[in-house]
């Protein structure tokens, strides 16, 4: 069983800065893919960014380019998404997914298996 926790959603002001935290517990290969979605009110689940555990390639949707980044945390089984210039509009629920297969990261929401319990970000303008 793999279990993911997502952490670090808080209210900001626009123009802020947040980090979010997704921390894996189970048996995960660095080859797996990890993606971050969001779902605003009212709004199906939409792509932000993926990588694999491991690093490497990394994807990011248009609407976050040049603001959102993913990064990994060398020292525990933890994959970040740094999110800076943050807009009203980011204001959603953020989710961290996986599955537990070697495969490239995808864009669309059944390509992930397993899914945290997401983390609340709002923006204020």
């Amino acid at each position: 069983q793999v279990t993911l926790v997502e952490s670090g959603g808080a209210t900001v002001q626009a123009g802020g800065s947040l980090r979010l935290s997704c921390l894996v517990s189970g048996r995960i290969l660095n080859s797996y893919p990890v993606g971050w979605f969001r779902q605003a009110p009212g709004k199906e689940r939409e792509f932000v960014a993926a990588t694999r555990w491991g690093g490497g390639r990394i994807g990011v949707a248009d609407s976050v380019t040049g603001r959102f980044s993913v990064g990994r945390d060398d020292s525990e089984n933890l994959v970040y998404l740094q999110m800076t210039s943050l807009k009203p509009e980011d204001t959603a629920v953020y989710y961290c997914a996986t599955r537990r297969e070697t495969a490239d990261w995808g864009v669309e929401v059944w390509q992930y298996t397993y899914w945290g319990q997401g983390t609340q970000v709002t923006v204020s303008s």
